[in-house]
């Protein structure tokens, strides 16, 4: 669904990312994981296209969108759940969700309601401030937005950081339905390693902007954690 070949993304003279390459296939959770400051938050800024790209290469679906602003990739199917979530916390969980539609090429209002059935404290708390819910429910509307505009390609960054252990298990529960049920690809920056056992299919280990090992989650063993990902 899609592909990352030879990206090398810099701040000035600093080079962030160097020649990652990676695929992320339809139905399958991919998870990149790294220390803090291997460039993971780059990566998914340069696929999304708010990082520009000095080489290298994002295709969708076998369509070149390297040159694509934002905006463009968003209509073409790509999708971010930012670090930090980023909601509107003075307009309301159902405003947050009608952002989303800048991102479809139809109007399709009856989606917000489609996608609030997937956290029903969103429609439960629909008329009220985004900034009034707690961490968890501001991160479910985070990805329900994305969500509205229904994406071939998720990219979240650290959907669990802050979060309380249950609404993880309710994120977990939602993307591995987007996987399975609507093939899509979902991209995961993530450093609890029991959550990417558990719901990822493959992932990729980030050092100094490379990918230094990547496998099935199932060969995510305590030595390579030990090796590319404690601290």
């Amino acid at each position: 669904m899609l592909q990352v070949t030879d990206l090398h993304v810099s701040y000035g003279a600093v080079a962030a990312i160097n020649g990652v390459s990676f695929t992320a296939e339809a139905g399958q959770i991919t998870c990149i994981m790294g220390r803090n400051g291997v460039g993971k938050t780059t990566l998914m800024r340069a696929i999304m296209g708010v990082r520009r790209a000095v080489s290298g290469a994002v295709s969708l679906g076998g369509v070149d969108v390297t040159k694509l602003p934002a905006h463009r990739r968003a209509k073409s199917g790509i999708a971010i759940v930012p670090q930090g979530r980023e909601i509107f916390p003075r307009l309301t969980v159902y405003e947050n969700l009608l952002v989303g539609l800048e991102a479809r090429t139809d109007s399709k209002p009856d989606v917000v309601d489609e996608v609030m059935t997937m956290f029903p404290i969103l429609k439960q708390f629909a008329k009220r401030n985004g900034g009034d819910l707690s961490g968890g429910q501001q991160q479910q509307l985070a990805i329900a937005r994305a969500l509205v505009g229904s994406p071939k390609v998720l990219l979240l960054d650290e959907p669990t950081e802050g979060i309380q252990p249950n609404i993880i298990d309710e994120i977990g529960i939602v993307l591995r339905r987007l996987a399975a049920e609507r093939g899509m690809a979902i991209i995961l920056v993530e450093q609890y390693v029991a959550w990417v056992r558990e719901i990822g299919h493959t992932f990729h280990a980030m050092d100094r902007g490379r990918i230094v090992a990547s496998g099935a989650t199932s060969e995510l063993t305590d030595d390579v954690v030990s090796r590319h990902l404690s601290v």
